[in-house]
């Protein structure tokens, strides 16, 4: 579900309309939908009850603080992976205690950063982080609450660039590592054991590998009890994924995926928690830009377009799906062509999709790239010199750029010539 329709042949965002975001803020750009991100966010709250749980929004999927700030104040946590990104959250005015930090290489400069502030857990990824952690919590006078991440050896099925749970993958203790390493846990200074976590992948569109992992982590929870530790949380992690087509092969939904989390751990009278990032973010945003030229080639065809690789790098990074749709609709029956779509980036790989059957289009017309809010303007470069795309967010029949694009003399400030050149 998203709130990006067609009102008389023009797609609005919300009520408003994207040629007249467009006239102001110029393209490429991203635009969000604060109707959708609240309703996504609702579905996981509404999935999961009654059981006691948060909603941690994974900051990596779409980091603007505006953003992070609309589902704070619903009462998200966050789910972090870098100091930059507590930061954020910090900034947003989520409290400490609705943080959650992940990431497989947190510095000892991160730990003492979350520790000063606040922070709910350290999901720790591996033996040697866990002992920094508690040579840092000791020095400070500090209790660090950890949950260990452990990696269930359970294949997601999806792309091997966003597969985390498998053995081969650089995230978590293996499993079978996991009672042995709580052990070191308990008896390490300045560490506190409250739960355990998982995350086996992004983008799934299956329930049965989320099942698997946690019928594992139901099991190893009742070892651990077993063994004397206090395990009151269970981090599940995210991954659920989106249709980034329009057909009717949808992932499953966040009801479905609740009703099977309590199926498998509504009696271990634990708080659950999850991480969700592209299903809240991912159909919040789109994409907008301008064709630049219409390019016919020796055998295809080309739309070139203002925005490139660098602004969504989706598609060249990961041979990723998105929808490209004309802002103004054809009449019905208008006729179609393949086009390769491409971006002014100098590389072959600057290519969004390739004999994509689209509307007949000319210079200056709008397109838009849709299921484009996560994963989108958070990995965007300056590659080229070319600024950072600005982010537009929209409620009602209002909107805002929330984050500028940046001028030249911006970009080239940052540069310096040391003196003896």
């Amino acid at each position: 579900m998203d709130h990006f329709l067609y009102k008389g042949g023009i797609l609005h965002a919300e009520d408003v309309a994207i040629p007249d975001i467009a006239a102001q803020v110029g393209t490429p750009f991203y635009v969000y939908s604060a109707a959708t991100l609240t309703r996504h966010y609702q579905l996981f709250t509404e999935a999961l009850s009654p059981l006691p749980h948060l909603v941690c929004f994974a900051i990596k999927s779409l980091s603007n603080v505006a953003v992070l700030k609309l589902l704070g104040d619903m009462g998200a946590g966050m789910d972090v992976v870098s100091g930059g990104e507590y930061r954020r959250a910090r900034a947003a005015g989520v409290p400490g205690d609705r943080i959650v930090f992940s990431g497989v290489g947190k510095t000892r400069d991160e730990m003492r950063l979350a520790l000063t502030d606040g922070i709910r857990q350290f999901n720790v990824e591996s033996e040697p982080e866990l002992r920094a952690l508690s040579e840092v919590a000791a020095s400070m006078g500090r209790t660090a609450p950890i949950t260990l991440r452990v990696n269930p050896d359970v294949d997601a099925k999806t792309h091997e660039k966003i597969a985390t749970g498998k053995s081969e993958n650089k995230f978590g203790i293996p499993i079978a590592k996991a009672r042995e390493v709580y052990a070191e846990a308990a008896r390490l200074p300045g560490i506190e054991v409250v739960g355990v976590d998982v995350h086996i992948g992004s983008q799934l569109t299956d329930l049965a590998p989320f099942e698997a992992a946690f019928t594992k982590v139901r099991e190893l929870t009742l070892a651990l009890r077993a063994d004397g530790h206090v395990i009151r949380r269970l981090d599940l992690g995210g991954g659920l994924g989106i249709p980034y087509t329009r057909s009717n092969e949808a992932p499953p939904l966040p009801t479905d995926y609740g009703a099977m989390i309590k199926r498998v751990l509504g009696d271990l009278e634990v708080e659950v928690e999850i991480e969700p990032g592209r299903l809240i973010s991912g159909n919040s945003g789109i994409l907008v830009s301008s064709v630049i030229y219409v390019k016919n080639g020796e055998g295809r065809d080309f739309l070139i377009l203002d925005a490139a690789m660098n602004d969504l790098v989706r598609p060249s990074m990961y041979g990723a799906h998105h929808d490209i749709v004309p802002v103004v609709e054809g009449a019905p029956g208008s006729p179609t062509h393949p086009f390769d779509v491409v971006g002014p980036v100098c590389e072959t790989g600057d290519t969004f999709a390739k004999g994509r059957e689209l509307a007949l289009l000319a210079e200056g017309d709008l397109v838009a790239f849709r299921s484009a809010g996560a994963y989108g303007a958070v990995m965007a470069s300056e590659y080229n010199t070319r600024p950072l795309v600005p982010e537009v967010l929209v409620k009602g029949d209002h909107f805002a750029v929330i984050r500028a694009r940046p001028s030249f003399d911006e970009i080239l400030s940052r540069d310096t010539i040391p003196a003896w050149l």
